[in-house]
């Protein structure tokens, strides 16, 4: 059996010093305070809300949900997104996705604050992400990237395959991993036999939501496997990977209780580090 890449104990790690610096905060007259935008209808986006309050309260931050009936106007959501960018005691604003058809999710993106966009979904903070400038990264790519580093696996120099190229997550990944100094080879849907590319990877990263695709017979013994994949099946929630992925590589994260587990915690590090921007901003 492989390693087992379990993340309770570094989300815990980096939880204690949130909760150091939110005290700080709170010592210096600021409370830390998320507002989180769900429009009704997706059960899953429901269900990672009601995590991320768990979590605030946990850490000690202040956390309001902002909810809306599925047939919200664009309109309606820009007004409430505007008004949070207003308010002075509001610190980040997230989106819980997917959005209604019927909204543009760009134009909602792009219109909080890059200093508020504590996902980092803003054109602003993309931008930011793929030069390596100042702003908010998204947190799944963060996760990806720390959880390799914490158990001891370099990335520079290093063969990365990473599969799923969508805006979240593999996209800013991609731009991380490059930073990183590792060499990155990217596949997706018409991407023509995915085995063949995987089989000289030391890394493997993979983020599709589509479950089973990474198989047992794609891995070797030497390939660390890091899994963010997120599918609901009729047996719970499951990543990219086959379970039986863990008896074919040197290393994998578990889904659960892998990147998403981590991703969470750095979701609030990254309110924190909006606050930070927000008071640089101020002495400017």
């Amino acid at each position: 059996m492989s390693m087992l890449l379990k993340t309770k104990p570094l989300a815990s790690e980096v939880s204690e010093s949130i909760i150091e610096e939110v005290n700080r905060c709170k010592g210096k007259g600021i409370r830390p305070r998320l507002a989180v935008i769900l429009v009704e209808g997706d059960p899953a986006s429901a269900y990672y809300a009601r995590v991320k309050e768990k979590k605030a309260r946990q850490l000690g931050i202040a956390f309001d949900l902002i909810t809306f009936q599925p047939e919200v106007t664009e309109q309606r959501l820009l007004d409430e997104i505007g008004k949070l960018n207003r308010d002075p005691a509001v610190h980040g604003i997230m989106l819980e996705l997917p959005l209604p058809r019927h909204i543009r999710l760009q134009t909602c993106c792009d219109a909080i604050r890059p200093e508020k966009d504590v996902d980092g979904i803003s054109s602003a903070n993309k931008l930011a992400c793929m030069t390596g400038g100042a702003g908010i990264y998204p947190a799944t790519p963060q996760a990806c990237i720390r959880i390799v580093k914490h158990f001891g696996f370099s990335l520079q120099g290093k063969n990365v395959v990473l599969v799923g190229h969508g805006e979240t997550v593999g996209r800013p990944l991609m731009q991380m991993l490059l930073r990183e100094n590792a060499t990155v080879t990217v596949c997706h849907y018409y991407t023509q036999n995915l085995a063949k590319h995987i089989a000289g990877a030391d890394i493997l990263m993979t983020a599709t939501g589509c479950a089973g695709l990474i198989t047992a017979d794609m891995l070797h013994p030497e390939l660390v496997v890091i899994d963010a994949g997120i599918s609901e099946t009729p047996t719970g929630i499951v990543g990219d990977a086959v379970p039986e992925a863990v008896d074919a590589a040197k290393a994998v994260t578990p889904v659960p209780g892998g990147v998403g587990t981590l991703t969470t915690v750095l979701l609030f590090e990254n309110l924190l580090h909006a606050i930070r921007l927000q008071e640089q901003s101020k002495e400017v």
